[in-house]
């Protein structure tokens, strides 16, 4: 299993919480809950049980049909299979728990009676949906798991961070050489992404198109997943159409655009399943930057990015032909012609999310012209906003960032601009290489 840091959080979860709640590990299908978990799991108690619901047997779906009697219950479910339970030293996995909503109904009485641990396992969509006369427990201590952040992709290349924390914090220039050594580490995290299996994928073989097959099947996976909840394949088309409105450079994710036909009353609670999935992730305007940003978040106005950077990019150059060595080859040496600073924003709201930073953007008119201003996402840093904006090459442009910094001085923090490039100043602007972006959050 690769190095995650999703198990430092269970460790605190174990330690401080398991007494009074279980843990859900939530989010998109693919990103490792269930691996987590079991490895956990292994590492942490004297024995454990996993029942996965969606390849359980009918003996023990019926142990589940009476937890009335918690004695009993226990007592069959070693039974079934055959593992030994340990009070206070043991933990039973529910894993794909949205597939049985009455084993999560259960998790109330299960917490309360104290013997043991529980971790859930669930696609948040899913988990969201089938809830249907059940109560929804309050005793769940929730845990996102996203796809392998950029430090965690380097542990498992077996590269070391250490470096790139160093120069976060001083900002010290690198020279050309390191600096493009070092941008080429992190365009292979775009070309490969952040699913463990595309990850594996690319350790075991050093393939593309071998890497490239597995994140078609996990996109074949989530378009599968979107027609059971939508038959009229319309979530399917908005999932379909992030890149290519990212592409576009669309002020805002358009309904219309994504499915080709008038927009519908039932297109709206499409799109927020679209995004309870966790497949994709919102990054909504703000009328007013303050250091309160979500007070003046629009609901109905954002952009979506894909959660995971590698499927954007074999979504984006998907050509049908399923041979991609060539395009990953230009991508790593920066050759490609398209202009591609939709990908390098696409990365850098997979690194915001992953540090736990919700997405916000800025647009504001331009005097006397059609065109806008725009700053690619805002952060806060204690009492003041901190605007970042993506290049993906020139950095002489940066007249968004410099407007921003202007209107609204009272409250502006530092500023970053993130391209490829080694490390800068032009003034109040740092500039800083992409790689750098999630040391410096």
């Amino acid at each position: 299993m690769f190095k995650r840091k999703v198990y430092d959080k269970l460790l605190y979860w174990k330690e401080n919480l398991a007494g009074e709640y279980a843990c859900l590990l939530e989010g998109a299908r693919r990103v490792g809950k269930s691996t987590i978990a079991e490895e956990f799991a292994k590492q942490e108690y004297r024995s454990y049980i996993k029942i996965d619901f969606a390849n359980v047997t009918d003996e023990l779906l019926d142990v589940f049909r009476d937890v009335a009697n918690l004695n009993r219950f226990f007592l069959r479910l070693q039974a079934e299979t055959n593992v030994v339970l340990y009070e206070g030293e043991s933990v039973i996995i529910f894993d794909e728990i949205q597939l049985y909503p009455k084993a999560r109904q259960a998790i109330k009485y299960l917490v309360k009676d104290g013997r043991y641990h529980f971790i859930e396992t669930g696609s948040l969509i899913s988990i969201k949906k089938n809830v249907k006369g059940i109560v929804i427990p309050s005793e769940e201590h929730k845990i996102s798991v996203h796809p392998m952040d950029y430090e965690e992709f380097m542990w498992a290349i077996g590269e070391n961070t250490d470096l790139l924390k160093t120069i976060a914090k001083s900002g010290t220039s690198l020279g050309d050489s390191t600096n493009r050594t070092l941008m080429r580490n992190f365009r292979l995290y775009i070309a490969v992404g952040g699913m463990p299996q595309a990850v594996d994928a690319y350790i075991r073989f050093n393939n593309f198109n071998r890497v490239d097959e597995v994140k078609r099947e996990i996109i074949g996976l989530y378009l599968e997943d979107l027609k059971k909840i939508d038959a009229s394949g319309r979530l399917s088309d908005m999932f379909k159409s992030v890149p290519n409105q990212l592409a576009l450079k669309k002020k805002r994710f358009v309904l219309t655009a994504a499915t080709g036909k008038k927009k519908t009353s039932k297109d709206k609670d499409r799109l927020f399943d679209l995004i309870d999935s966790k497949i994709v992730q919102p990054c909504y305007h703000v009328t007013e930057p303050s250091p309160a940003l979500f007070q003046t978040r629009e609901p109905n106005n954002f952009k979506l990015y894909l959660s995971d950077t590698g499927l954007f990019t074999t979504m984006l150059f998907n050509n049908g032909s399923g041979n991609h060595e060539g395009i990953y080859k230009k991508l790593l040496s920066d050759k490609l012609d398209a202009n591609l600073g939709y990908l390098y924003e696409n990365v850098a709201a997979q690194i915001l999310t992953a540090c736990g930073r919700d997405l916000f953007y800025h647009t504001w008119a331009k005097e006397n012209s059609t065109h806008s201003y725009e700053v690619d996402f805002l952060v806060t840093d204690r009492n003041k906003v901190v605007p970042i904006e993506i290049k993906s090459s020139a950095v002489r442009n940066h007249d968004s960032i410099s407007k921003f910094a202007e209107r609204y001085s009272r409250c502006v923090g530092r500023q970053f601009l993130f391209s490829q490039q080694d490390c800068s100043h032009q003034g109040s602007l740092e500039l800083r290489p992409l790689y750098l972006l999630p040391f410096i959050l």
